[in-house]
């Protein structure tokens, strides 16, 4: 059976395979030498012979227990195999091609899974194109937003051992977050603007965390006063830790009344402190702990070490766009571990988490969610509240799709997930049984399209 990830994991392998058979090599050599001065050189061929075949038994119950105990999936002989079509994988390869081709994107690592085999894995282009690096399977990207349901996660793991609920205020663990007012924007007699400070009709949640309906928002994403507010403050700034961060985001108007709104912002990174108050441990340390470590997650946090920075995907200038969105440096250990966007992390890891998810909670043996626990999660937990799109909802860390129709783009009810600000997007489809990851690192402007046309041409290759 084929594993998948067997290159990279055949290329980490490599040194140690060189230095044991460059050992080996010498020893025999030397044998030979020494043995043809007593006229017994048969006899130690022989000797080295069995020797020979036994490092290479060994090394090879080594790699392939490595490389089939690595993400506990095999790859399907072909897409047909699983009910997905070659031709039409091989039209999303080769658009994709074309983006490099004409520097639209630098590169890509893309991926389905069908019935738990892998039925497309690709590695596209540069994972520098300033040096020239090709991409790799292993490569470690930024995920941006894809850090959320992690946490998201983490949260719904402590609420399972009893030690808090989603429905209990913010304040109980942050108490200056209780005293946030919503900012009401007027216009005086003579057309200035200003901003009236009232109180909420209700307390902030840690359900409206989960679900973005706390009234917090990312400042880049408007105009309004409150908008501005966020983007005098600097707030996210990487050298404030979570604790400096919460205690700024505190002295912030709301955008709307808990509750009374969706609206995409900083929710999960004050969810982040919120772990760390409950948890007693920095953020960093609890996913480690609690999730990355015990799936495998070996190559996700949220710096990438010295080690490893030769696998680090960048971002590229496009020939004739715009200026590149600034992205942080993956080489600098932030203060801020950021629960609303500040994970690197490589397609193989990415899937254990998803395979986590869609086998309810649990993988290799090891639980980390109820089932129960999952089906709440990845139900929609905002109705009729406004600010989604048609046909989509919002659970606990991912967009739920409501509908088959009214969506924008092609998938099933029922299906979840969510995507980073440089491009990347996963989503699970529990009823087609299929996940899609795409990792790729580029500007603002491209990356909506470029997420929008991978999900529909992928959506395209079901054919049964």
């Amino acid at each position: 059976m084929k594993w998948i990830f067997q290159d990279d994991l055949i290329g980490r392998f490599q040194r140690q395979l060189r230095v044991s058979f460059g050992a080996f090599y010498f020893l025999s050599g030397k044998a030979k030498k020494d043995s043809k001065s007593d006229h017994s050189f048969s006899k130690e061929e022989a000797k080295m012979k069995s020797l020979k075949r036994m490092m290479l038994v060994a090394l090879f119950v080594i790699l392939t227990g490595s490389i089939s105990g690595a993400q506990g999936i095999p790859q399907a002989s072909n897409p047909e195999e699983v009910g997905l079509s070659s031709a039409q994988l091989n039209r999303l390869g080769a658009v994709t091609q074309a983006h490099i081709d004409s520097g639209l994107l630098p590169g890509a690592v893309m991926l389905v899974a069908r019935q738990g085999k892998i039925a497309y894995l690709k590695s596209m282009g540069f994972r520098d194109r300033a040096s020239s690096s090709p991409m790799q399977t292993d490569a470690i990207f930024r995920i941006y937003s894809m850090t959320k349901p992690i946490v998201s996660v983490a949260l719904m793991m402590l609420v399972e051992e009893g030690r808090l609920q989603i429905d209990h205020p913010v304040a109980k663990y942050i108490p200056e977050m209780g005293q946030m007012k919503v900012g009401v924007e007027k216009t005086d007699a003579n057309g200035k603007p200003s901003l009236e400070l009232v109180n909420p009709k209700r307390e902030m949640t840690i359900q409206d965390l989960l679900r973005h309906t706390s009234g917090l928002i990312y400042g880049g994403r408007g105009k309004s006063q409150v908008n501005a507010a966020y983007q005098a403050a600097k707030i996210g700034d990487r050298k404030e830790s979570n604790q400096e961060f919460v205690a700024k985001v505190a002295k912030m108007p709301l955008r709307f009344s808990p509750g009374t709104q969706w609206e995409y912002g900083v929710s999960t990174d004050v969810l982040g402190r919120v772990v760390e108050v409950v948890s007693g441990k920095k953020l960093g340390e609890f996913l480690s702990e609690g999730v990355l470590r015990p799936l495998g997650m070996a190559d996700t946090a949220f710096f990438v070490p010295q080690e490893k920075l030769g696998r680090a995907a960048q971002p590229w200038q496009r020939p004739g766009g715009p200026p590149m969105t600034p992205r942080f440096d993956v080489a600098e250990v932030p203060r801020f571990e950021s629960g609303g966007g500040g994970l690197t992390s490589t397609i193989s890891d990415y899937l254990r988490f998803t395979l986590m998810l869609q086998r309810n909670g649990e993988f290799q043996g090891k639980r980390f969610l109820g089932k129960k626990t999952v089906e709440f999660m990845t139900a929609d937990h905002v109705g009729n509240v406004p600010g989604r799109p048609p046909g989509l909802g919002f659970g606990l860390g991912f967009e739920v799709r409501k509908t088959t129709g009214q969506a924008y783009l092609p998938g099933t009810a029922g299906e979840y997930g969510w995507a980073g600000n440089a491009g990347t997007l996963f989503w699970i489809d529990p009823k087609e049984d299929l996940i899609a990851i795409y990792m790729i690192q580029v500007s603002d402007g491209d990356r909506i399209m470029l997420r929008n046309q991978f999900r529909t041409m992928v959506q395209a290759s079901i054919i049964r």
